[in-house]
């Protein structure tokens, strides 16, 4: 089902007798980046605006997600983003956000109207690609989400996936780059030592 973004009227709010307008932007995910044979599955939790102005998985130079891909699996920033995409599809690891859609107005995981939330497939994903052994997440937020809204939907089988949540390749996670690349390998060392 393709997500049918549109932007929400305004939210009215009375404070101190003036009438102050909010409008909250809706914002919706790409399809999955997945390929028969993916072993490991990792899933952010929704698209910033810089990624959905250039339609990409963690477009903001800020964002460390490429650059540990990079390191890690020679998904490297300087390739262009398809060749980026292929190398993971190569190495068996899979991306896809937890929310299909929701409001948030900005970028920040924090901004995220958690009643507004509307989850991908994952089980539909899990079931399409059995060979899935893997869940990471890029950080808390997309951990959480998952928690919360998708695992009531998992199988007995889906929801005993080993899971690991790593720390977030946003620029809002100030840790050090080395220290998100550390976290980063010990999360993925299953798929990177085949």
């Amino acid at each position: 089902m393709r997500c049918q973004c549109q932007p929400k009227r305004a939210k009215v709010f009375w404070f101190f007798f003036q009438k102050i307008t909010l409008a909250f932007s809706m914002a919706c995910s790409f399809p999955p980046v997945v390929v028969r044979g993916a072993r490991v599955l990792i899933l952010g939790s929704l698209p910033g605006q810089v990624s959905l102005a250039r339609q990409e998985y963690y477009a903001h130079p800020a964002n460390a997600f490429w650059w540990i891909m990079g390191e890690l699996v020679g998904a490297r920033p300087a390739l262009p983003y398809g060749e980026r995409l292929d190398v993971l599809r190569r190495r068996g690891i899979a991306l896809w956000d937890v929310c299909g859609s929701a409001e948030r107005p900005g970028s920040l995981d924090t901004d995220i109207a958690a009643d507004s939330i509307v989850p991908n497939d994952i089980a539909g994903l899990l079931a399409a690609h059995s060979g899935i052994a893997l869940i990471c997440f890029n950080g808390a937020k997309a951990a959480a989400i998952f928690r919360r809204l998708v695992v009531p939907s998992l199988s007995t089988e889906q929801g005993a996936l080993p899971r690991q949540v790593l720390l977030s390749t946003s620029p809002a996670c100030t840790r050090p780059r080395a220290e998100k690349l550390a976290a980063w390998r010990g999360g993925l060392r299953p798929v990177l030592s085949e």
